[in-house]
C-alpha cells in the first residue's frame, strides 16, 4: 500500500492557493495550507490543516524558520513533507521613483528569501522522501509592464533561482516553476469591478480569448510533483493562454 504523502503550501488562503489545496487534496495529499492570515492552527472541512507563518519572519530569522520546520515535523509525526509549493507572494505596484526600501524589503523577503530558505530548510526531509518543490512565479518574470519593477523583479529572481538550484541538488529533489500570466482570482476579477470592457479586453489579448484559471496552475503543480515528471527538472513553465507570444499592438 502506498504511503499518503504531504504537501506543504505557502499562501494557501490566497485565490491560486486555495486551489492548490483542492487540488492535492484529491490527488491524495495530507494538506498543510501556511499563511500571514491564519492565526492558529486548525483542520479544515475539507480536511487540510491551516497553519500560521510569516514568511517575511522565515527570510529574516534562522530561528523563526527552524521552529516552522519542528511545527511541520511534528504534524506529520516525523515523516515530514514530501512537496513544497512555494505560492504566497506580495504585488506592490509603484513607480520606479515612488519604490522605497520597505517596499523592496518586502517583496524581497516574501517572494525570494522566504521561498529559498524554505526550501533551504526543508531540502534534508525532501531529500529523504524523495520529494519536489514547486515555485509559482509568474509571467513577470519574463515580460512585465509600468509599475510592476519590484515584483517583475523578484519574479525572474525565483525563477532563476529554480534554474539554478537544481545544479545543486537535481539528483535529489526535482525543483520547477511555474509562470502564469492572468488568472481568475477573486482578487484579479475585484479589479475589474464595474469595468466588463476592460476584462473582456485582457480576455481578447490571449490567443485563447480568456484568461486563466486557477484550478489549471494547481493541477500543473500536482503534475509537476508526481512521478508522471520524473524527467521535469529546472524548468520553468508558462501557463499564459499563449499571452507570450502575442505582441498587442493599439486597434
Amino acid at each position: 500500500m502506498t504511503k499518503k504523502k504531504w504537501a506543504l503550501i505557502t499562501g494557501g488562503g490566497g485565490g491560486i492557493g486555495k486551489s492548490l489545496v483542492q487540488e492535492f487534496l484529491e490527488a491524495g495529499y495530507f494538506v498543510i495550507s501556511a499563511d500571514i492570515a491564519y492565526d492558529t492552527i486548525s483542520k479544515n472541512s475539507n480536511g487540510s490543516l491551516s497553519l500560521p507563518v510569516d514568511l517575511q519572519q522565515v527570510a529574516k530569522s534562522e530561528d523563526y524558520t527552524n521552529e516552522f520546520v519542528q511545527q511541520i515535523q511534528s504534524i506529520t509525526n516525523g515523516y515530514g513533507i514530501d512537496c513544497l509549493i512555494n505560492n504566497a507572494a506580495v504585488q506592490i505596484l509603484a513607480p520606479c521613483t515612488k519604490l522605497t526600501r520597505k517596499h523592496w524589503q518586502t517583496t524581497m523577503d516574501v517572494n525570494l528569501l522566504a521561498p529559498f530558505f524554505l526550501s533551504q530548510a526543508f531540502s534534508p526531509v525532501l531529500i529523504k522522501n524523495k520529494g519536489a518543490i514547486v515555485n509559482i512565479s509568474s509571467i513577470h518574470a519574463m515580460q512585465t509592464k509600468k509599475e510592476f519593477t519590484a515584483y517583475a523583479t523578484s519574479k525572474a529572481a525565483l525563477s532563476a533561482l529554480t534554474r539554478n538550484m537544481v545544479l545543486d541538488l537535481g539528483t535529489e529533489i526535482r525543483i520547477n516553476a511555474i509562470e502564469p500570466a492572468a488568472i481568475a482570482t477573486e482578487m484579479l476579477k475585484a479589479g475589474f469591478t464595474g469595468k466588463p470592457e476592460q476584462y473582456a479586453e485582457l480576455e481578447s489579448f490571449h490567443p485563447v480569448n480568456r484568461i486563466g484559471q486557477p484550478k489549471e496552475v494547481a493541477e500543473l503543480a500536482v503534475f509537476l510533483c508526481s512521478n508522471k515528471a520524473k524527467f521535469v527538472q529546472g524548468a520553468c513553465i508558462s501557463a499564459s493562454g499563449g499571452i507570450s507570444n502575442s505582441l498587442s499592438d493599439p486597434k
